[in-house]
Formats: structure tokens, sequence, C-alpha cells
């Protein structure tokens, strides 16, 4: 048969790169990830080059079935130079985990956006809606916007193989979250930018654009977007010693910089020390504390000190592979 797959990459846009692809038609094709074949692009077009030497290359990394299209795959790709070395704004060369010790679960937050208005569905052109509250899991057409999108998102997401564990609406007016889980650091990654592939995709069905701005509504009494990052390794999940985890939790703190520098473009405007979050310009740790910078969740400290522990820094605009990049590092420091 004939194939359709679409590959995917992020190009080298700044402070936040955006999703870019393209379609190759493909026959006899397999459906295996080894039978597509490495493919060039235009780097001039992506700021990834100058016009005078524009070719870059993207090598398949995953691959998962097209829900929207017959006969088709989604191929998840990495930009890579002409001499077959990660480009510079290659965020997945960077991650130090081929064992896939270390399990993720990302939080994604977002905004549908009405594009005539330029808010979200539920916001009046003039003024605000009621005060957030009565969004969060709401039911009911006076305080759900947007479901039906959504709703056509998760099954998209299910049907394309990724590992989506749940969705709500968030506390804003016509703001949504999704929840990825992948075990290596690699392939949540790969299932988070696939997922966001997807939404932006299919959001253009319905109308709407995908905000992933972290503070899209401004310095307002609005919760801002993010995306938490839950993470684990072996010695996490099964030591049972509550000093690995204040050990990892230290070494975080004697590291602000190095997150704080991929944790997503304006990030400063939702970390302000309100609405849930810490002030991007003090750092803290506690069990149960949506507050902090790192929530240790209660589950972990009730099975015994195994588990996971949630940086709750991480904007919704942040790129998954460099946030899993310094999780990865910063862990294995404190565990050295």
């Amino acid at each position: 048969m004939k194939a359709k797959l679409e590959y995917i990459w992020l190009d080298g846009y700044s402070p936040t790169q955006s999703l870019r692809s393209k379609t190759r038609i493909i026959t006899d094709f397999d459906g295996r990830l080894e039978s597509c074949p490495v493919w060039s692009f235009d780097g001039s077009s992506t700021a990834q080059a100058e016009g005078a030497d524009s070719d870059l290359l993207l090598r398949p990394v995953a691959i998962y079935n097209d829900p929207a299209r017959k006969d088709a795959f989604l191929v998840m790709t990495e930009v890579l130079n002409p001499d077959g070395e990660p480009h510079d704004s290659n965020g997945r060369a960077m991650i130090d985990d081929d064992d896939n010790d270390f399990w993720f679960g990302f939080e994604q937050e977002y905004f549908l956006w009405d594009l005539e208005t330029s808010l979200p569905p539920g916001f009046p052109v003039k003024g605000f809606p009621r005060p957030q509250g009565p969004y969060y899991c709401s039911v009911g057409a006076e305080n759900n916007f947007g479901r039906e999108c959504i709703e056509d998102h998760l099954d998209q997401c299910l049907e394309a193989g990724i590992n989506v564990e749940g969705i709500n609406a968030e506390v804003a007016a016509g703001q949504w979250e999704f929840q990825v889980f992948a075990k290596g650091a690699k392939s949540a990654g790969d299932q988070t930018w696939v997922a966001r592939y997807l939404a932006e995709r299919n959001a253009e069905k319905w109308g709407y654009g995908i905000n992933w701005h972290p503070k899209p509504l401004g310095q307002t009494d609005w919760n801002g977007s993010g995306m938490h990052a839950n993470f684990s390794n072996a010695v996490m999940r099964e030591s049972g010693d509550q000093s690995v985890f204040e050990k990892i939790c230290e070494e975080f703190g004697r590291n602000i910089r190095r997150h704080i520098d991929v944790y997503g473009a304006d990030n400063e405007q939702r970390l302000t020390g309100l609405h849930e979050t810490q002030s991007i310009h003090e750092y803290s740790y506690g069990v149960s504390d949506r507050g902090a910078s790192i929530r240790i969740p209660v589950g972990t400290v009730e099975d015994g000190w195994k588990g996971r522990l949630e940086d709750r820094r991480p904007a919704s605009n942040a790129d998954p592979y460099k946030v899993a990049s310094v999780i990865v590092r910063t862990t294995k420091d404190a565990l050295s």
C-alpha cells in the first residue's frame, strides 16, 4: 500500500520552538519505525539554517498511527546537521537516559483560544466571566467551554497510541489539561510533543487555536498554565529511604538556574507565589504542598518513601525534552 508519513519536528524559533510537519508518501510501507527514511528540509525557512547552506535532516525517533487520515502515520523526528550530529535546536539529544530508568508524567495545561476574539472560549469580548472556581472539572454549558474539541483530541491521542492517562477542565474558563505518562525520558518527550501536535491540528477543525503561553491573560486573577513534571527512577521507586528524596530536593535547590532556564519563556509571569505556585525567585519543597517548587506527593510518603516527585515549575510552553534532560541530570547528581 501507499502510506502517508507525517514527519513532525521542532523548529529553531526562540525562546519558544514551534511544531512543523510535512507529508511523505511511501510505497509498500510496513508500519515500522525502522522503515521510515531519514528526510531533509529547508532549515532557512524554520530559523535553523542560512539560505546558502539550508539542508538539514529529519531522523525518525517514534511512530504512531494517524487517527485522522487513512493509511497514515505520525513520525516524530529530531533535527540533525548534514553530518548527522544533533542540531543546536535538538533538545532530545540532551537527554541522558538511554536505559529508560526514568519515568515521567507530564501534566500539560493549555487554553483553547478563540481566533476571532483573541480570548479563551467562555470569555466575553469585554470584561471577564465569573471568577474562577466553577470551571475546574466542570459539567454543563454554563461552566464548560470547548468539551467537544477536547474529547475529539483525547480520542485521537488514544487511537494514535499516545499514553494519555486523563484529561480535565482546568481552573480558568476555556483552560484544559491532559496527562501523558511514559517509561523513558525520550519517550515521554516524544509522546507529549505528538499530543501537542494533535491538539493543534485538531483545533484547526473546530476553529480554535491552542495557547501554550504560561500566562496568556496577563497579570489578572486567573491561573496560568503549567506542565508539572512528575518523575522517578529505580532508586526512588524502590529504596524506601526518605533521605533519597531529601537529597534530590536539596540538589534541585542548588541548581535553580539550570532548571528555570529551560522551564519555559515568560514563566516569571506565572511563578508569582500566587495561584498555586512558588515565586520564581524562591525555592521550596514539601509534602502535599502545591505552593512549593517541588511537591512530595503524600502517596510517596504513605508507600514508605517509594515513588515520585513533582516539579511544579515547568511552564506550559516548556520543551518536555529539555525539562526531562535537566531533571535527569540533577537527580543523577544528587544520587552520585
